[in-house]
């Protein structure tokens, strides 16, 4: 048997205006979507648990199986795992996204334009050359980067920038506040010799080296996973799965989707029990408030991934799908929601008893942990 899990991030929406009051996923075209639904069981899962944040470190790290209220403590040590970065005890780790402020302190911008990785290497070299020293400064992906400081400066509440898109700043407060407001506010000069539309660093998601049981001794299973975004890789490291990098792909819009496709076809068929493919492009729509990509990346997933993927899982024999997000990511809020998200299982072998795949269709339907659905797509 093989097991595919597929991470649409953030494709769990409210009803949209400009859709008529539809949600994208009623909206969009998934024939491959719709006819895997009609045979399998469809359902809601509550991904995010109360009292933690409604973010991607929460949500993927239910969905692979592990209860976030015992193993979540931050969502910056998790991608500096993805970055090869071993925190040592006396150290936290902060996510420092490159983002644009306007003078007068609105979030213009959490993502900073979007720069390329290779644009925003050079930007973190001189933050490091420029600020570093107590602290480090490490290079990721796009606008997502980590800073590596001492334990104590742990102590701070500090606001995710795509929380407030659009609304002045909040600003970090608590004991170790002064100390990253006074490099956010020296970053300014460093970005400012850049030719780039972010014009800041913001600190955020700070946390400790988590400890995870490998997948392998939790589920008894070999597991590979792959995606863009670093915190998603990092969860991969963490657990020991194997983290396949496919060229061209990105966590924007622009990502491989065959590439990614494939790298799960091949990794079973070389001898993986299960693979994990996550997508980022619906969560960056959503954040966007961008209705047009928001429905273009869900029909990206039906045309460029699920259609050739069961034809190729059918080819290596029994198989079973999870399909859900980490979280919602309404167009109309532009950030994530705790709200429960709509799931799907299907079994290639075994009907279940047959739905739609939307918000709306699985509304009355019981919400279930989302940190359980692993043992239930494995049946352990």
């Amino acid at each position: 048997m093989k097991y595919v899990v597929c991470i649409p991030d953030g494709c769990a929406d409210e009803p949209v205006p400009a859709l008529d009051g539809r949600t994208p996923l009623e909206v969009a075209h998934m024939p491959t979507l719709a006819r895997l639904a009609a045979r399998g069981t469809v359902g809601r899962a509550q991904v995010i648990p109360e009292g933690l944040p409604p973010g991607s470190d929460v949500g993927n790290m239910s969905i692979l199986g592990y209860d976030p209220a015992l193993y979540h403590n931050g969502r910056a040590s998790i991608e500096a795992a993805a970055m090869g970065l071993r925190l040592a005890p006396g150290e936290v780790a902060y996510r420092c996204n490159l983002v644009t402020v306007s003078g007068d302190g609105t979030m213009v911008d959490f993502a900073g334009g979007h720069p390329s990785s290779a644009a925003a290497a050079e930007v973190v070299g001189a933050l490091q050359a420029a600020l570093g020293g107590e602290v480090a400064f490490h290079a990721g992906v796009q606008y997502r980067h980590i800073m590596v400081a001492p334990a104590d400066w742990a102590e701070a509440d500090c606001t995710p920038p795509h929380d407030i898109t659009g609304r002045p700043a909040v600003l970090p407060t608590g004991p170790a506040a002064p100390r990253l407001r006074a490099l956010m506010d020296a970053s300014r000069d460093v970005l400012g010799h850049f030719d780039l539309v972010a014009t800041q660093v913001w600190f955020w998601g700070q946390g400790r080296n988590p400890q995870m049981p490998s997948f392998a001794d939790r589920y008894g299973r070999a597991a590979g996973l792959v995606s863009a975004v670093d915190l998603v890789r990092g969860l991969g490291v963490l657990t020991g799965m194997e983290v396949v990098t496919v060229p061209g792909a990105t966590a924007w819009y622009d990502t491989n989707y065959e590439g990614k496709r494939d790298a799960a076809l091949a990794a079973l068929a070389a001898g993986a029990d299960l693979f994990v493919i996550h997508v980022e492009a619906s969560d960056e729509a959503g954040h966007a408030g961008d209705v047009d990509e928001k429905v273009r990346s869900l029909e990206n997933w039906d045309r460029r991934i699920l259609t050739d993927l069961v034809a190729g899982l059918d080819e290596l024999g029994p198989w079973r799908l999870l399909l859900l997000p980490d979280h919602a990511t309404p167009l109309e809020l532009r950030t994530h929601t705790s709200d429960p998200v709509p799931y799907l299982v299907v079994d290639s072998a075994t009907g279940g008893p047959g739905g739609v795949y939307t918000e709306t269709a699985t509304a009355g339907a019981p919400v279930v942990a989302g940190h359980r659905l692993m043992a239930e797509l494995l049946r352990t």
